[in-house]
């Protein structure tokens, strides 16, 4: 009996497409202000872990990985 499980096609190392760079992109500016006011807001209260642990830039760029691919899985 042939095991196939062995060669199977992996499409996880797959280049994003355009229209996904195209929407990551947008998602990230949108978000960029809103995570700069909630960084800019918790900066009031320096015993916040969260606020030592990214900048706006690293936030808005999370949530943009976090929304786009709900996106497209829909």
């Amino acid at each position: 009996m042939t095991d196939f499980t062995t060669n199977q096609v992996s499409h996880s190392g797959r280049n994003p497409g355009i229209e996904y760079k195209l929407y990551f992109a947008i998602i990230f500016l949108i978000s960029l202000p809103w995570c700069f006011v909630s960084w800019a807001l918790g900066l009031a209260r320096p015993d916040d872990e969260e606020v030592a642990g990214k900048g706006f830039i690293g936030r808005a760029w999370h949530q943009a990985s976090v929304i786009t691919p709900l996106i497209f899985s829909a």
